[in-house]
């Protein structure tokens, strides 16, 4: 009864992605295709995928390092941390907007004294970047942090007291760790930084063919009533989920003999206690007798 249940509130849940698919496909293949060969639909597409590369890169450094010192380390300031992390959850995208403009407006200090120098925050690449940074850097780090604080710290302390020192430890016993956790958070970052529509719609301006996104070239076209071509263009976004699930299950059956090593190292740590040259490289030991 569970699993019915279950499948049943899935169904509802993904109802509403068959009306997109229809809609874009219901006058044929032609005409939805058609709104690929776009300049501007282009260039949103463009823009899409190079905002969601810095963005994504960007928040997976602050996720690790923000979850690694959270959850391996005791310092004054930590709830604060905590909660900054928290606050784009908490903050409507539409409201973290206006923060851009107020920061970096006409009327503001930083907005002149930036274009002085010839950099465009508002309306531009950067704002755009800063606004999808914002609502994404949660992502990674809330993925990261109960896992890592559920693994505890015995295993760099294992690794330091056999002379790794900290990168050593960070790379080869931290990071293969939560190596999966990280790779499910930068799943859903990249997903949410493609479809993210209230912040960008403020910061950017949306100049056609400029600084307008999937989502919002979606809704210019929808309010012109090209109804077939913003669709079109929404199925792309639709399908990003399927193909992020594949790349998922791709990297697993290509890097699951690593994910089975990395494993086997920790477990050498624990059962061998190797030298300092073998714990860094990852070389088996001779086990010590009794």
């Amino acid at each position: 009864m569970l699993i019915g249940l279950s499948l049943l509130l899935m169904g509802v849940v993904l109802l509403p992605i068959y009306p997109v698919f229809h809609e874009a496909f219901v006058k044929g293949i032609g005409p939805s295709f058609a709104v690929f060969t776009d300049p501007d639909a282009r260039a949103a597409i463009r823009l899409t995928l190079l905002v969601a590369a810095i963005a994504v890169p960007l928040n997976v450094v602050f996720g690790l390092a923000a979850s690694r010192a959270i959850a391996k380390f005791e310092f004054k300031g930590k709830a604060f941390l905590i909660t900054l992390i928290d606050l784009p959850f908490s903050v409507s995208p539409v409201i973290s907007g206006p923060v851009y403009v107020l920061l970096f407006g006409a009327g503001s200090f930083l907005g002149p004294f930036l274009k002085s120098y010839g950099i465009e925050v508002l309306f531009a690449l950067p704002g755009i970047v800063l606004a999808t940074i914002f609502v994404t850097f949660p992502f990674v780090a809330r993925e990261l942090i109960p896992l890592m604080q559920d693994q505890g710290t015995g295993d760099e302390e294992a690794a330091l007291s056999l002379g790794a020192n900290g990168w050593q430890t960070f790379w080869r016993v931290t990071l293969p760790n939560i190596k999966w956790g990280l790779l499910y958070g930068v799943l859903l970052c990249n997903a949410r930084a493609m479809g993210e529509f209230g912040a960008v719609a403020v910061v950017s301006g949306k100049i056609r063919g400029q600084t307008t996104t999937m989502p919002l070239q979606v809704e210019m076209l929808y309010n012109e009533y090209n109804a077939t071509a913003a669709f079109a263009l929404a199925s792309l976004l639709a399908l990003l989920a399927p193909v992020t699930l594949v790349l998922k299950s791709a990297l697993e059956w290509r890097f699951g003999d690593e994910i089975a090593a990395a494993e086997l190292v920790i477990w050498r740590v624990w059962a061998y206690g190797s030298s300092r040259s073998q714990c860094a490289q990852g070389i088996r030991p001779v086990p010590r007798t009794s």
